[in-house]
């Protein structure tokens, strides 16, 4: 029998008490392709489901090129993706303040980049492709002008690298083996940020994967993880499904998803545009899904969802691909993952489509200053509203405590929750704020 920690307190305070499952001891089983559950081939495996889209001819919109691809992963293992100039991964103190001097022009060309647009609408495309790329499906916050976007984030670059941000949150101590061994009970583990690992009718699925010790194209700079994953990557169970929710580096990241696609084969299943991304690192088993379109894996229906958001790595590849939400539904349960987005009427939607939920992960963190964030991101409050209009039974919040993403204190989105639950008379039944490492029957 193994016990997983739960909580039954508020978000701001320490979990004290166990929910016991009733999970089997059986071993492990070795990693396995998500192509071979149940049939010889991928297509009697899985199927692919239009729900309201128009055919594959119409929904696909220009992707980026090769190229593109291979200069930001250039840029991603130490260089520039313009010129893609070597950096040493190993920097000294006294060498890293010159190093600001690339940094700095990288990020204004990404702001002016920004400025020029993907295009117009596709004749004959869902409302949110674009020429170019991909839009937002309704207008959403005012976004900032291109010089608060570039102080903010020259800013944000300078305070990660030299002067990092420090947090005692709680964790839990985790090694995997009851996770490995578990072959039937539903549990949810957060790992940190938007990584969580989902078990669900005998699958084992991850969304956002992130175990690098930035979210940067950059080992030397960017915002710095100040928790260490609440689960080693050398303690996953076998990992058969993969959500990626969209391109920015603090949800994709190239080392974590290259480990993943070596030692445990996994499918994965991603945005418009993603696909060819992967191609490039040599990842081949990518299933590409516009937003409402379903797929069928280890039989779980899965369903892509839109999110209010924007996707680029570099400075070229602004809202180039697609940005969006999961939702997972099992012999009996539901699951809606709302990756990165800020309020709005798309989750009333998802609720009315696809819900209810037995559980909802809801970001809740990077919401300060507003006029960066509120376009993109959600507050605590928002959250919480969220999980009410997708008809959401629990919520787990996530996207806070882990990267030091915003101008908010590292804790204060936890205590801005708490203070929320109270006024709207929530309990910690309603809200599971897991600490870092913590599983969670569901």
């Amino acid at each position: 029998m193994a016990g997983w920690r739960s909580s039954t307190t508020g978000p701001a305070s320490r979990p004290t008490s166990c929910r016991r499952s009733s999970i089997p001891s059986s071993p492990p089983s070795p990693p396995a392709r998500a192509a071979d559950s149940g049939s010889a081939s991928p297509t009697a495996s899985s199927s692919s489901i239009a729900a309201g889209s128009p055919p594959p001819t119409a929904r696909r919109a220009v992707r980026p090129s090769s190229s593109s691809c291979r200069s930001e992963r250039r840029a991603s293992e130490g260089g520039t993706a313009a010129g893609c100039l070597r950096i040493r991964r190993s920097v000294s103190s006294t060498s890293r303040r010159p190093l600001a001097g690339i940094a700095l022009p990288l990020v204004l060309a990404a702001t002016l980049a920004g400025c020029a647009g993907v295009g117009g609408p596709v004749a004959g495309a869902p409302p949110h492709h674009r020429e170019r790329g991909f839009a937002n499906g309704e207008p959403g916050h005012p976004p900032a002008s291109g010089w608060v976007r570039w102080r903010f984030f020259v800013s944000r670059v300078l305070a990660t690298t030299f002067s990092p941000r420090t947090a005692d949150l709680p964790r839990v101590a985790n090694d995997g083996a009851a996770l490995r061994a578990n072959q039937r009970e539903a549990t949810v583990t957060w790992v940190g940020h938007a990584t969580l690992l989902v078990q669900l009718d005998g699958v084992n699925l991850l969304t956002d994967p992130q175990w690098s010790d930035r979210a940067s194209p950059f080992s030397w700079a960017g915002p710095k993880r100040f928790v260490p994953p609440g689960l080693r990557f050398e303690d996953l169970p076998p990992i058969h499904l993969v959500l990626i929710s969209h391109d920015h580096y603090d949800h994709l990241d190239v080392a974590t998803v290259r480990r993943l696609a070596r030692t445990h084969r996994p499918r994965f299943l991603v945005p418009l545009g993603l696909e060819a991304w992967f191609a490039d690192l040599g990842i081949t088993d990518v299933i590409e899904l516009d937003w409402w379109q379903e797929r069928v894996e280890r039989g779980l229906r899965i369903t892509c969802v839109p999110a209010q958001h924007f996707s680029g790595r570099t400075p070229w590849d602004r809202n180039r691909r697609l940005w969006a939400g999961w939702t997972v539904r099992g012999r009996d349960r539901r699951l809606y993952f709302a990756g990165d987005t800020a309020l709005f009427g798309g989750f009333r939607q998802i609720g009315e489509r696809l819900g209810p939920f037995d559980l909802a992960l809801l970001p809740i963190g990077a919401y300060l200053p507003p006029v960066i964030m509120k376009a993109s991101h959600t507050t605590p409050e928002e959250a919480l509203q969220a999980l009410e209009e997708v008809r959401g039974r629990v919520m787990v919040p996530i996207h806070w405590g882990t990267f030091d993403l915003a101008e908010e204190p590292l804790e204060e989105p936890a205590q801005r929750l708490a203070a929320e639950m109270g006024r709207r008379g929530l309990g910690p039944d309603r809200v599971w704020a897991l600490r870092h490492g913590e599983t969670r029957a569901w």
